[in-house]
C-alpha cells in the first residue's frame, strides 16, 4: 500500500489513486483478514498513524469506513476492536461470496490488461514462495492482495464494495491457519490465473467457485464435532460443499 508517497504494509501494489483514507483503510483490512489484526484487538489511531507515518485524520475516516463495513466495532470504553466473526451467519455469506466473486472473476477476465496479469502472476509466485516457507502471516496477507488485486481488475466496485462487507463477517483468518491449506490454495490459485490468461471465464468462475468452497470445507472439517452443531442446525438445506 502506497502512504505518503511510500509502500505500506509490503504489497508493493501502487495504489496512489486511492485518497489516504481508502489506503489506510486498505492496509488494515488487509491485517485484520489475515489474523496480523486479530478478533477483539483494540485499534489505536495514533499508533496507526505513527506506524504509516500520516496524520491522524485520515486513519480516523478509515476506521469509521471500517466499522460501517462491519470490520470494527466501537464503544466509549475500548474504542475501536476488530469485531468477532459469527461462526452460524458464515454459511449464508458462504454463498453470497460465491454469487458476488464468481461475477467479479468473469468480469476482470474479460477486462484485464497483459500488465494485470503480470502483477497477479507475481502475486501468485510470492504467495506460492510464503507457502512453501512455511511463513503463514506473510502468506495471508499476500492471499488478501491477490484477490483485492484481482477483484480491481473486474471494474465493478458496486460488487466489490459489497463483497468487502462480506469479508469482514468471514473467518479468513482461522481457515488459512489450517495445515497445508496455503499450499493447496497456491495451487488453486495457480488453475485460477491459467483460466484467466487463456480468457475462459466460465472455467475462471468454476475455479473461484471451487476455491471458496474448499476453504470453507476444510474448516468444518477442522472443527470439533461441538462446534459444527449450530452451523449445521443454522442451515436445513443441502449444501453444494
Amino acid at each position: 500500500m502506497v502512504v505518503a508517497g511510500q509502500s505500506v504494509g509490503g504489497s508493493g501494489i501502487d495504489m496512489e489513486y486511492r485518497t489516504k483514507e481508502e489506503q489506510v483503510a486498505d492496509y488494515l483490512r488487509e491485517g485484520i483478514i489475515s489474523g496480523r489484526l486479530p478478533r477483539g484487538a483494540r485499534l489505536k489511531q495514533t499508533e496507526i498513524a505513527q506506524e504509516l507515518k500520516i496524520s491522524i485524520t485520515p486513519v480516523r475516516e478509515a476506521l469509521k469506513l471500517l466499522e460501517a463495513e462491519g470490520y470494527l466495532a466501537s464503544d466509549s470504553y475500548r474504542g475501536a476492536t476488530v469485531a468477532p466473526f459469527d461462526v452460524e451467519a458464515s454459511t449464508e455469506i458462504l454463498k453470497l461470496r460465491i454469487t458476488l466473486e464468481t461475477q467479479l472473476v468473469e468480469s476482470a477476465v474479460r477486462n484485464i490488461t497483459a500488465e494485470e496479469i503480470a502483477e497477479l502472476r507475481e502475486l501468485a509466485r510470492q504467495f506460492e514462495e510464503a507457502a512453501l516457507a512455511n511463513d503463514s502471516t506473510a502468506a495471508r496477507g499476500i492471499n488478501y492482495r491477490f484477490h483485492r488485486r484481482m477483484y480491481d481488475f473486474a471494474r465493478l466496485p458496486k460488487t466489490l464494495h459489497f463483497v468487502q462487507v462480506l469479508w469482514a463477517q468471514y473467518p479468513f483468518d482461522v481457515i488459512n491457519r489450517i495445515g497445508g491449506r496455503a499450499l493447496r490454495a497456491a495451487r488453486e490459485h495457480s488453475e485460477l490465473l491459467k483460466n484467466v490468461i487463456e480468457g475462459d471465464a466460465a472455467s475462471a468462475m468454476l475455479t473461484m467457485r471451487q476455491h471458496i468452497e474448499t476453504g470453507w470445507t476444510e474448516l468444518r472439517n477442522s472443527m470439533p464435532a461441538k462446534a459444527e452443531d449450530p452451523v449445521k442446525s443454522k442451515s436445513s438445506e443441502k449444501e453444494t460443499l
